[in-house]
């Protein structure tokens, strides 16, 4: 603007400094000329400051450099274009709440979604059947209308058709010309195996109907997995604890261990304590959306009668004699506590 030929009549200065911008804006809106210019310079465009002669429509086009890279390209009149009435509809989210066996082998549910369709009176148009959308009389169906003042010349988006070019003269009774219906709608969601609480499932195109035939948003069904009696989940790993009494604990014994399917026989080794974990392997969750599952950590617990048998106290009080024990503290390794997670 400082620069223009028109604003410095029988000034060459100011007529070569406009050159030179022209030339520069050239070279930045072509893809090619630029990366040249990165690589060699004046040299590798075959030009020199100053070269390239004043042309009108280059200096229309300097609104789409402004306004790609400041924001403000309307000023010249370069930025302002005819939009599209179509919209993309918006994304829509839902909750599941599911229970735990679900989430771990997967399931099918039925979510119900409301949602806005495309009407079926106008197919989405928002004219009334037969009829369509009008040119604009506004902006003569440009998208923009321009102003004028002195030197400058500023677009603007046309207010009557929001730059769309055309208007609904005479709008579908059904939608009122909105084109679009709010309505009620079942989907039918896929659970895969081994989802976790939180998980979002995205459902492309379920989500609302994009205006005047625009693409449709996307459905977002976010998981509630409900806690289990006794089964806690770490990742893909299932956690329980089992207890036993203390003769089961000193002897050994087998006891059936429930799992997600069904019931598994664990063998508990002669003297095991308290607290000790076993791993069943490929017991636990599937890898969502892979292959394999985790394991199941079950720890076993010595129970600790409350009330005890007259005979029962005489039993015990007897084995106490045959096992005395120094109740001295005792410093419990770390090795040994990870010897036991895994016995």
């Amino acid at each position: 603007m400082t620069y223009h030929p028109d604003r410095n009549p029988n000034n060459p200065d100011a007529e070569d400094k406009f050159k030179e911008l022209t030339e520069a804006y050239a070279i930045l809106a072509d893809a090619e000329k630029r990366s040249l210019y990165d690589r060699f310079g004046h040299a590798g465009v075959g030009g020199s400051g100053g070269s390239a002669g004043f042309d009108p429509a280059i200096f229309q086009d300097f609104g789409d450099i402004f306004g790609e890279f400041f924001g403000f390209g309307d000023l010249f009149g370069g930025g302002g274009r005819r939009r599209t009435r179509a919209q993309r509809g918006a994304d829509l989210r839902e909750d599941l709440e599911l229970e735990f066996d679900e989430a771990v082998f997967g399931t099918e549910k039925q979510v119900k979604v409301r949602r806005h369709e495309a009407c079926d009176a106008c197919h989405g148009s928002g004219a009334a059947p037969g009829k369509g959308p009008v040119q604009c009389r506004s902006c003569n169906g440009r998208g923009q209308v321009r102003y004028q003042q002195g030197f400058f010349s500023i677009a603007r988006t046309c207010p009557t058709c929001q730059g769309a070019g055309s208007v609904i003269s005479d709008p579908c009774p059904k939608c009122r010309g909105e084109a679009r219906l709010l309505r009620e709608r079942v989907v039918e969601a896929k659970v895969p195996a081994g989802v976790e609480d939180g998980t979002r499932i995205r459902f492309t195109g379920f989500g609302e109907a994009g205006a005047f035939g625009g693409p449709a948003g996307d459905l977002y069904v976010v998981l509630h997995v409900k806690e289990h009696p006794f089964f806690e989940r770490e990742g893909n790993d299932l956690y329980c604890v089992v207890p036993i009494s203390f003769p089961q604990a000193a002897m050994g014994t087998e006891i059936m261990v429930a799992t997600m399917e069904g019931e598994y026989k664990l063998k508990v080794p002669e003297g095991t304590q308290s607290g000790t974990s076993f791993r069943i392997r490929s017991h636990g969750v599937p890898v969502l959306n892979g292959r394999g599952k985790g394991d199941l950590f079950v720890e076993v617990r010595v129970q600790t009668p409350g009330k005890l048998t007259k005979r029962q106290r005489e039993l015990l009080s007897e084995l106490a004699q045959l096992s005395p024990v120094e109740n001295k503290p005792q410093r419990r390794s770390l090795l040994g506590r990870v010897k036991d997670m895994f016995a």
